[in-house]
Order: structure tokens, then sequence, then C-alpha cells
């Protein structure tokens, strides 16, 4: 049996809510309507799989299968942090 560790699969950035998609994990989508659609942000593989994304004010971290990347455009584009 699988169990889920507690991770943000999704995170409020001002009036946006920004979640890794649930059934593509390379996938960033984002949301201006309380999750009632979902808008594609960034899809690629380039990352890895997206598992874990947090706020830090300044950017936003995704733990991915290839590491730590950050954004600092709302999850446009990534870059893996060294």
């Amino acid at each position: 049996m699988k169990t889920n560790s507690i991770m943000a699969q999704m995170i409020l950035k001002g009036k946006k809510m920004i979640r890794i998609n649930p059934t593509t994990k390379t996938k960033i989508e984002y949301s201006t309507n309380d999750g009632r659609s979902w808008i594609s942000r960034y899809n690629s593989s380039s990352c890895g799989d997206f598992n874990d994304l947090t706020d830090n004010g300044k950017e936003i971290l995704g733990i991915t299968s290839k590491g730590l990347y950050y954004s600092t455009n709302d999850g446009r584009s990534w870059i893996k942090r060294s």
C-alpha cells in the first residue's frame, strides 16, 4: 500500500492557486477561480516529475525527481538550484 506523505501539491500565490497536475507530474497549472478550472502554466519533462511545491515569498520551490528547482515567475519557467 502506498502512503501519502504530507507535501504541498498546491500553493496559493496572491489570488492564484498553483498546483502540480494530479495525473501528469511534469505539468504545473494555475487557477484564478478557486480551482473550478485549471490552465497549463508549465509542461516539460526537463525538471522531472514534480513532487512538492512551496512558496518562500520571492520564489516558488519545486522538489522534483531530478532535484530542487526554483521559479521567480509563478511557475512559468524553472531553474535547477545547485
